[in-house]
Parts: structure tokens; sequence; C-alpha cells
């Protein structure tokens, strides 16, 4: 895994060198098949994200590579958005990302679906949650290209301060 010194300075700008070495002893602690890289199994070892329906996206997101794994600088990188000293847009942008399926830029109305569906699991029928997802798209889609942007979808989370949320102590 190398020296947490080896790691670029805007990887670890968010944490002082005690977060880093804090960090790491959680990720060897999460690490438990002792792979240098986490898993889904071993992610939902964290109580916190057994019950999240979300924490497929999240590590998703946080698995830069797409190996389907997640190892320690991913893992940094992907904490340090939650960190106290990180920015508002960089916490929209990880929020959007969850959305954000193929990574285009874009939220469209399938993607919206999949990640609503995942969060209210079998609470609504289909018909239902696509009556919630054209409403959303039409809501939020100032440009009528029938998708959502960043900046379309920054105005509505911004007002919601959903960043003052997505915050973590190391």
């Amino acid at each position: 895994m190398g020296n947490e010194a080896s790691y670029p300075e805007e990887i670890c700008s968010h944490f002082d060198e005690d977060e880093i070495k804090r960090l790491r002893k959680r990720f060897k602690k999460l690490d438990l098949d002792s792979s240098s890289a986490l898993s889904v199994k071993e992610f939902t070892s964290v109580p916190e994200l057994q019950e999240n329906p979300l924490v497929q996206r999240v590590i998703d997101v946080f698995d830069a590579d797409g190996d389907g794994q997640v190892d320690f600088r991913e893992f940094i990188l992907g904490t340090s958005q939650f960190s106290v000293r990180g920015d508002e847009e960089q916490k929209l942008r990880f929020a959007f990302s969850i959305y954000d399926m193929d990574k285009d830029g874009y939220i469209s109305n399938g993607e919206l679906f999949q990640v609503l569906e995942m969060m209210v699991g079998d609470n609504l029928k289909d018909w239902q949650l696509q009556q919630l997802v054209d409403k959303t798209i039409i809501l939020l889609d100032k440009d009528g290209d029938g998708k959502i942007s960043f900046q379309e979808f920054s105005v509505v989370v911004r007002s919601l301060e959903v960043h003052k949320h997505l915050v973590t102590i190391v």
C-alpha cells in the first residue's frame, strides 16, 4: 500500500498526517482478507453502511479504476470528499455522481429511476416511481434537454444544504 507520503498532495490535501494514519488503520481493519482493497462485502461490514441502499453506488463512485474494489488511494480520495475541510462544490459533485451512473455529466430519466428505486425498494410500484422521476426531470430540467445537468442539480441541492451533511470526522 505504500507510505502515505508517496501520495500526491492533492489526494491528501484535506487530511493531515495523523488523519491519514487513522484512515490507514481503519482501511486495514476493513480489509478483512488483507488484499489491500475493499470489496462490497468488506464495505458493508461497516454498520452504518449495512442498511444504506446506496452503498453500491458509493463504492462505484470511490472505485475510480472500475475494478470493483476500492484500494487505499481510492479510499483516501473518496473519503476526502467528506472531509470537514472539503468544499461545497466537491460535495455536490459527489452527490451528483451517485445519480450520474454512466459518468456522462448528466442524470438521465433512467439513471434517476435506478437510483431512486434503490432508495425506495418495494415501497412504490414502478409506475409510481416513474411518475416521480418524470416530474423531477420536468422540474429540474431548465434547458429542456430531458436530463439534469450538474448545474441544474446544484441549484436545487445547494438550496437544501445537503453538502453540510456530507461530512465525516477522521
